[in-house]
C-alpha cells in the first residue's frame, strides 16, 4: 500500500514560472510613475498596499494590478494620467496572456507521478487566470482536482483535506513557498517539500523547519519521484 493517498502541487513557480512576470512588471510600473518620484519609494509603497489589499482582493495578477493603480493613484495624488492606468492595464493584460513556461524537469516528473499516486493542484490566486495556466501547461490531464483557494493556512488545509476524505499523515505537499505551502500542512501532520525558486516574494518568506519528520527539501522537481520512491521504502 502506498505511503501517501495524494500527492498536491502548489502552481506559480513550482510548476511552471510566474513570479519574474511580477518583477518585470513591477520594474515597468516603477519606470511609468519616475517622473513623480523616486523608484525605491514606488517599489516600498506598492509593497505596503499589496499587503493591505491582500485580504480584500486575494492573490493573483487582477489583484496585483489593482494594487498598481492603488499605488500609482496615491504617490501622485490623484494626478495620474488616464494613459499612464491605461499603460497600467496593458502590463496586466500582457502578464495575463503570457505563455506558460514549465519550470526545468516538471513534466517528466509529474508523468511519472502520475503513474504512482493520484495528483492534484492547490494554489492561489485568480480562478480564471489559474484555470487557464493548467490548461495551456499540458498539465491537466495528471492532476485530478485542481483547487483554487484564497488563503493557505493550516485551517484551509485541514477543511480541504476533510472535503476529500484524506488523511494529514498521507499527504504529501510540494511547493515554492515555506509560509504557504510548507509550513501549514506540517503544522496539521502532512508531510512537504520545499523546492525553492529563484526569487521569493516577500509575502511568502518564512523560516524553514528542517526538524520537522515531514519536511524535505530539495533543488529541483525531477528529484522528487526518486525521493518518494525512498519513503516508500
Amino acid at each position: 500500500m502506498p505511503k501517501f493517498d495524494m500527492i498536491a502541487f502548489d502552481a506559480d513557480d513550482t510548476l511552471w514560472h510566474t513570479e519574474r512576470l511580477y518583477v518585470r512588471a513591477q520594474d515597468r510600473f516603477a519606470e511609468i510613475l519616475t517622473h513623480y518620484c523616486e523608484r525605491k519609494w514606488i517599489n516600498e509603497r506598492l509593497c505596503q498596499i499589496e499587503a493591505r489589499n491582500i485580504e480584500h482582493f486575494g492573490y493573483g495578477i487582477k489583484a496585483f494590478t489593482l494594487s498598481m493603480i492603488e499605488t500609482a493613484v496615491d504617490i501622485t495624488d490623484g494626478r495620474i494620467s488616464g494613459n499612464d492606468i491605461k499603460t497600467i492595464l496593458d502590463l496586466a493584460r500582457e502578464m495575463l496572456s503570457t505563455e506558460v513556461e514549465m519550470l526545468d524537469g516538471v513534466n517528466k516528473a509529474v508523468a511519472q507521478l502520475a503513474d504512482r499516486y493520484p495528483l492534484m493542484v492547490i494554489t492561489k490566486g485568480d480562478l480564471l487566470d489559474q484555470e487557464t495556466k493548467v490548461a495551456h501547461s499540458g498539465l491537466g490531464k495528471y492532476f485530478q482536482r485542481i483547487e483554487v483557494v484564497s488563503h493557505k493556512t493550516p485551517e484551509s488545509y485541514a477543511r480541504l483535506l476533510a472535503e476529500h476524505s484524506l488523511e494529514p499523515q498521507r499527504f504529501f505537499m510540494v511547493g515554492n513557498s515555506l509560509r504557504s505551502d510548507i509550513l501549514p500542512v506540517l503544522e496539521i501532520g502532512g508531510s512537504a517539500a520545499y523546492v525553492p525558486y529563484e526569487i521569493t516574494w516577500q509575502h511568502e518568506t518564512a523560516a524553514p523547519s528542517r526538524k520537522h519528520p515531514g519536511f524535505y527539501q530539495f533543488d529541483h522537481l525531477e528529484q522528487l519521484p526518486a525521493l518518494l520512491e525512498q519513503l516508500e521504502q
